[in-house]
């Protein structure tokens, strides 16, 4: 398959095959006010994929940061995952956290792995089988092996040194008026504004009912030219969601400043209103 993309349908034929593995991209909490679906269910058979805690780097004081190579390995192999698994992702909130496990696999040399269009809430609407919601448990351990592509996640100084080259285009998925400062930040003590010289793409305008919308609708609202491209947030997730639009219509080279506006609106790093 080519498409990142999969649909409930695909899923459902594919349900039982021996190397697919399902995995919820669970966070509890969103800053988009996003409606939480899971209603203690989940699609049946899948398997916990936990961002906040066993998938971020939880030493550091910025949320949601990459992982180790080895706590990422370590973590996979404990799922039952294997070099030749065929993973599929989703979140309970249609399309906002499973981007992130999506692109974290994918930085760690993983190709087989891909987003369910529309998540748990479309599953429950087309009436697909579902499980009790399990917290823990243990699985055979996989024989997974990440390896690390380092030029998928930039620091806070090459987005400042790009501020000054424009080498790559900065795209900042927050929404328009976090962006333009017109509405305080979610976290206390937060400076407002945005990174100088990036643009402003809002994750929910590319999407229509938790999905995706066509490519010739994302082609529109993007208007990618063919410059590397760095996406950032407000903490690393809906970032992804931006850069996985544009994976279904562009081959740019792509990675995501992981310490996002959480890290850069708490420095002394220079913002833009």
């Amino acid at each position: 398959m080519t498409n990142p993309i999969v649909s409930v349908s695909w899923l459902q034929e594919h349900l039982n095959d021996s190397n697919l593995i399902v995995l919820e991209a669970r966070l509890e909490q969103n800053h988009a006010n996003l409606e939480n679906q899971n209603s203690g269910l989940q699609i049946k058979g899948s398997r916990l994929f936990d961002i906040k805690n066993n998938f971020s780097d939880t030493r550091n004081p910025l949320p949601n940061t990459f992982p180790s190579t080895q706590q990422f390995t370590e973590e996979c192999q404990k799922l039952g995952i294997n070099k030749n698994s065929i993973i599929v992702v989703y979140d309970t909130l249609g399309i906002y956290s499973s981007p992130r496990a999506w692109w974290m696999f994918k930085t760690m040399g993983h190709s087989d792995v891909y987003v369910l269009d529309g998540g748990f809430p479309e599953w429950i609407r087309e009436g697909l089988p579902t499980d009790n919601q399990i917290q823990t448990s243990s699985y055979p351990k996989g024989d997974f092996e990440a390896q690390l592509n380092p030029n998928a996640i930039k620091d806070k100084e090459q987005i400042l040194e790009n501020s000054e080259t424009k080498e790559a285009v900065l795209i900042d998925a927050r929404s328009s008026d976090r962006f333009h400062a017109t509405l305080e930040e979610p976290r206390a003590g937060m400076r407002s504004g945005h990174i100088p010289g990036s643009m402003n793409v809002p994750f929910t305008e590319l999407q229509r009912d938790g999905k995706y919308k066509s490519e010739a609708e994302l082609k529109e609202i993007l208007n990618l030219n063919d410059q590397p491209l760095i996406f950032t947030c407000g903490s690393g997730i809906t970032a992804c969601i931006v850069l996985l639009a544009c994976e279904l219509i562009s081959d740019n080279p792509k990675a995501v400043y992981d310490g996002s506006w959480t890290e850069w609106g708490s420095s002394e790093l220079p913002i833009q209103k």
